[in-house]
């Protein structure tokens, strides 16, 4: 069975997660209004998801 040596420092242990991090993902526009929205969400301001509208959204005024 593998053992180490040595203790990993927490110095290198830390190097070695270094590309764990989560990117920040920016909003993509919709393809029905063109406004921006967030991917894999519902358009806040048409309601459409996946080329159907999914919530209705009553007009502003």
């Amino acid at each position: 069975m593998a053992v180490p040596k040595k203790k990993t420092s927490p110095s290198r242990r830390n190097m070695r997660r270094s590309h764990h991090a989560l990117k920040a993902v920016g909003p993509h526009e919709c393809p029905n209004c063109g406004e921006r929205k967030l991917p894999h969400h519902v358009c806040k301001s048409c309601g459409h998801y996946d080329g159907r509208e999914v919530v209705k959204v009553e007009a502003a005024g």
